[in-house]
C-alpha cells in the first residue's frame, strides 16, 4: 500500500528515466492522470494514457528524452507531504530554478503549473517541483 501516490509516481518516473526505459506503467488514479497530462503539456513527458491490464487500470506513460539521449527530467522533489501540507496563494507562488523548472500545484481549477496558477490568480497545494 502506498501512502503518498504522487511521490510514488514521480519516483517511478525518475527511476525509469535513470535506467533508460521508454515507458513506465503505474497504477491508475485520476490525480496521477491529471499530473501526467500537466507534465505532457510542460514537455517533460511525451504521452500518458489509461490502459487496462488484466483486471486493473494502469496509466502508461511514455517518457521524453533530449536528442542526445539524456532524460528531460533531471530531478523532481516532493514539496507537500502527507505529514506536512504546504499551500501558497497565487502572489506568493515560488519559482523553480529561476523559471527553468515547473512547480505543479493542485488548485480549485485543477492541476496547474506555477505560471498558470499565477495567471489564473489561484493558489493551492504545492505538490512537487520538477526540472
Amino acid at each position: 500500500m502506498v501512502n503518498d501516490p504522487v511521490a510514488d509516481f514521480i519516483n517511478r518516473l525518475k527511476n525509469a528515466q535513470a535506467v533508460g526505459h521508454a515507458r513506465v506503467q503505474v497504477p491508475y488514479s485520476k490525480l496521477k492522470e491529471a499530473v501526467a497530462q500537466k507534465l505532457v503539456a510542460c514537455g517533460f513527458l511525451k504521452e500518458a494514457r489509461k490502459k487496462q491490464r488484466k483486471k486493473f487500470p494502469v496509466l502508461e506513460v511514455t517518457l521524453a528524452y533530449l536528442p542526445d539521449g539524456s532524460p528531460k527530467i533531471t530531478d523532481a522533489v516532493r514539496v507537500s507531504k502527507p505529514g506536512r501540507r504546504l499551500y501558497a496563494p497565487a502572489a506568493e507562488m515560488p519559482r523553480v530554478r529561476q523559471g527553468k523548472g515547473v512547480l505543479v500545484v493542485s488548485t480549485s481549477k485543477g492541476i496547474l503549473s506555477d505560471t498558470e496558477a499565477r495567471k489564473e490568480n489561484v493558489g493551492g497545494e504545492l505538490l512537487f517541483k520538477i526540472w
